[in-house]
């Protein structure tokens, strides 16, 4: 599992945007889930958790609110990145970013009668705007 940790938050994962700052999460398990399976979704940006109203998660050319997600019927794919909208400006340079959810796996058991659940902790220190990484990642539609 902590090989699958180290990839989430890459090293470009943080942007700067003319309204704030978007991060990419890539996905830290083994299969592509349901976007209905992630929970709990919050974000800390130098020590400073941004509220329900400061973020957004954008699908393709939508914004949805992060507690709307187990309503979503998209997927999120393992070679994919969650683009996390923080309404927040950044100072350039190098930034402390962590971020919370929960994964409901519903092919798994975790206790008689449910299904298994994750919770996940990621944290990186990330430099804004930092040149991209090559890859076949693209951003969650």
């Amino acid at each position: 599992m902590e090989v699958m940790l180290q990839t989430a938050l890459r090293e470009d994962a943080l942007t700067n945007t003319p309204d704030g700052f978007e991060l990419r999460i890539g996905l830290p398990w083994i299969r592509s889930m349901p976007l209905s399976s992630v929970s709990g979704l919050a974000v800390e940006v130098d020590g400073v958790g941004l509220g329900r109203e400061d973020f957004e998660v954008n699908l393709g050319m939508r914004e949805v609110p992060a507690d709307a997600l187990p309503e979503e019927s998209g997927w999120w794919f393992v070679q994919d990145r969650l683009v996390v909208a923080g309404r927040r400006g950044l100072g350039p340079g190098v930034h402390a970013v962590s971020v919370d959810f929960q994964l409901l796996v519903p092919y798994l058991q975790g206790r008689p009668g449910s299904p298994l659940i994750l919770p996940f902790h990621l944290e990186a220190w990330l430099e804004l705007d930092r040149s991209a990484v090559q890859g076949v990642s693209r951003d969650v539609a």
